[in-house]
């Protein structure tokens, strides 16, 4: 359910137009995995101290949060139902709506969130095993802040799979 009468970021609809950044609180940390995947920036901590929130929201983020008072607090917020996080993201969904956009999935860090930038030749044979290195050398990112690599093994197509189930392919 929507906070702040059904008006997103800016006063506008956050599905439409521009592409909509999320900020989620320590309840909805899996959501916020998930919507990484499908290329969204999506902030999350396991905590926000002080003023942090309110500093993060003037970023015109919308807030994610399972707490009514939280929601209630900022105008751009959705309270999120559910306990799986597939019941979780398709509420989500019907109510924004997120468009699918399969060119910008896998595009971001799963655990910190920034842009993934496509590793150096030296740089990848270096930090993934040598079978992924000869099977993937194109297709292995890294994250420029936390070191990780990612490239598409089968967890990747599990993921794929799992996004079909909720009706981001067809």
């Amino acid at each position: 359910e929507k906070s702040g009468g059904g008006k997103g970021l800016n006063g506008n609809d956050p599905g439409g137009g521009a592409k909509v950044k999320f900020l989620a609180d320590a309840m909805v940390g899996r959501l916020a995995r998930w919507l990484r995947v499908l290329g969204y920036d999506t902030y999350y901590r396991s905590s926000y101290p002080g003023n942090m929130l309110d500093r993060l929201m003037r970023e015109d983020r919308y807030l994610l949060s399972r707490k009514r008072e939280t929601v209630e607090r900022y105008g751009a917020a959705s309270l999120v139902h559910g306990n799986r996080v597939g019941e979780q993201i398709t509420r989500l969904r019907r109510e924004l709506p997120l468009t699918p956009d399969p060119g910008a999935w896998f595009t971001r860090c799963l655990v910190c969130n920034n842009l993934l930038r496509t590793a150096g030749a030296d740089a990848a044979h270096e930090n993934v095993p040598d079978y992924v290195f000869h099977v993937y050398p194109a297709a292995i990112r890294y994250c420029p802040s936390c070191g990780r690599y990612y490239w598409q093994g089968s967890h990747r197509e599990r993921m794929i799979r799992q996004l079909k189930a909720w009706g981001f392919l067809s």
